[in-house]
């Protein structure tokens, strides 16, 4: 009767053994499940962030662009400037000559009236 008291032991610490392998397996998969959801939380926040950043660039391109735009049209606008300061400068010459030759008309009408 001794021998199947022993296999009736050996089948219960066997079965012991493998719920203590069930439950370990458990808790690994566990362990690895969260280890898991963790770091598919940490790839979508780097994900968000990169999505961000190229949001950023992109907008920072576009304010280039457009500050370009500007210091192309500011440049424009000073070769005009320069254009008609020019011509100023040549009215006002004309403008010099002119008054000098009329003082001189003036001296010489004042001369011939005396």
């Amino acid at each position: 009767g001794g021998r199947r008291g022993r296999g009736k032991m050996a089948a219960g610490g066997a079965a012991d053994a493998q719920a203590r392998f069930g439950h370990s397996v458990k808790g690994l998969l566990t362990e690895k499940v969260t280890s898991c959801g963790t770091d598919v939380i940490a790839l979508t926040k780097q994900v968000l962030k990169g999505s961000r950043s190229a949001e950023l660039l992109g907008q920072a391109a576009r304010n280039m662009v457009m500050q370009e735009d500007a210091i192309l049209h500011s440049e424009d606008s000073l070769r005009k400037m320069a254009i008609i300061t020019t011509h100023l400068q040549y009215q006002q010459e004309a403008i010099q000559k002119n008054v000098e030759r009329s003082s001189n008309l003036q001296d010489q009408l004042s001369h011939l009236l005396k």
